[in-house]
């Protein structure tokens, strides 16, 4: 790579193209402008962009996110624009943090991140670091968006302009903890972009570790594997938990126990793993195994998606079959108090629900009635919950704590499912003192 590409001293002078303002997007575009970095936002939703040039946040659950939106507005180091090429082009920086698709069959879709390339290849000039913090399959930054780049901007990567992958690393609803804390991943298709990288983030950052790995590809590798971990640990722990069930052992209990010994880590079980993430990566690796050597992630996928189905196994069995019972999930989001559904748990619920004669209902107040309609679920209030025969926990959300189970006894409910194991021992009791059986994962 050219020598006058090298990083630069902190503290550097860096003007930030962020190539989409989403979950993940908008607060690292907040963070950097947080850090004296001038930040330019790039999204293609017009109202996002009209959103974050008032000043207001468009994107909720996140801690600490709007005031860091519009103190950044304040202060002139954050605007944003529809215009991602001429955004790039006033830019020596630019992040590209956009969906990598895959549909429900988890065929990947790589049309929304090629698009981003293009437009940012369209605005690309000599001396520029491009960094993807989207999750991509391994040897995707250098095989696939690097030449991109280069046939977009009529320039090398390596050569004119610096390249480098950094996997994003954040919890949705900690965000800017998770940013101070984990240790910041990054690998370049060369030493001098992975240089020019690890100067960035160290600039950019409030104190964590930022950490070079050899290559891209090796970066790629990283959260590959960090979120097949997750996926085949959780699969693991849903089936002790379906062979304690069998015994009539509490799992919960036993897995606490079991944690106790430093070599153990074992997760939580429950009725199926959701998400952009856990659900999805590991399919990055399976798509890409010709060799077959993935045993454990291929069967990790197969346990999780069977889980919500084993589920309804035990809660018919407790009502003496599904057919005609009105069955009320609490949750359609992928997990408690983020308004996300993507490979929810609730979504096989409903479908197999409907398919044994069930009439399944569905909750959830971080969605609107119009959001909820799609589902294939009635949708109804939490506060004027219909009667019900039984009651699934699948996102334990903040808003359900108050739910007044003698009531929906009351009404004829004789279940609950817990789905996360995510009710404390009160509310379990209080489940049983109003006569509702409570089973849990």
């Amino acid at each position: 790579m050219n020598p006058d590409l090298a990083a630069p001293a902190a503290p550097a002078p860096y003007q930030v193209a962020v190539v989409g303002l989403g979950k993940i997007g908008l607060p690292l575009a907040a963070q950097f402008a947080g850090r004296g970095a001038r930040v330019i936002g790039c999204d293609l939703n017009p109202a996002v962009v009209t959103a974050v040039n008032a000043g207001a946040c468009p994107i909720g659950e996140e801690p600490g996110l709007p005031e860091r939106v519009a103190a950044a507005v304040a202060a002139g180091q954050l605007t944003a624009t529809t215009a991602t090429a001429a955004a790039v082009a006033a830019s020596n920086v630019v992040v590209i943090i956009v969906p990598l698709l895959v549909d429900e069959t988890h065929a990947i879709d790589f049309r929304a991140v090629d698009a981003a390339t293009r437009d940012v290849a369209h605005g690309l000039r000599p001396g520029t670091l491009v960094l993807y913090e989207t999750t991509l399959p391994v040897g995707t930054t250098r095989t696939r968006l690097g030449p991109l780049l280069a046939q977009g901007a009529g320039l090398v990567p390596g050569r004119d302009f610096a390249l480098a992958f950094s996997p994003e690393r954040v919890y949705s609803g900690r965000i800017f903890r998770d940013l101070a804390t984990y240790p910041k991943i990054v690998g370049g298709v060369d030493a001098a972009s992975t240089a020019a990288a690890v100067a960035f983030y160290r600039a950019v950052l409030d104190g964590a570790e930022v950490r070079p790995v050899r290559d891209a590809e090796t970066a790629e590798l990283v959260k590959l594997l960090e979120t097949t971990y997750r996926d085949v640990n959780i699969a693991l722990a849903s089936e002790f938990a379906r062979y304690a069930a069998g015994r009539g052992l509490p799992i919960a209990e036993a897995i606490a126990a079991a944690n106790t010994q430093p070599y153990s880590h074992i997760h939580r079980p429950g009725i199926g793993v959701g998400g952009h993430c856990i659900p999805v990566y590991p399919y990055f690796l399976i798509h890409d195994d010709a060799a077959g050597d993935l045993t454990l992630p291929r069967a990790a996928r197969q346990a999780n998606d069977a889980m919500a189905g084993w589920a309804l196994t035990r809660l018919s069995r407790a009502l003496g079959g599904l057919a005609g019972q009105r069955i009320l999930i609490l949750g359609y989001s992928y997990r408690e108090d983020v308004k996300e559904a993507a490979f929810s748990a609730a979504k096989p619920l409903i479908r197999e629900l409907a398919a044994s004669g069930a009439t399944p209902l569905v909750v959830d107040p971080l969605f609107t009635p119009a959001e909820l309609a799609a589902s294939g679920a009635e949708v109804v209030a939490l506060a004027a919950l219909p009667p019900v025969d039984a009651v699934i926990v699948q996102a334990y959300h903040q808003a359900f704590a108050a739910l007044d189970w003698a009531s929906l006894a009351a009404q004829g409910a004789r279940v609950v499912l817990d789905g996360r194991n995510a009710l404390a021992p009160a509310p379990q009791a209080r489940i049983r003192a109003a006569g509702l059986t409570y089973l849990g994962v």
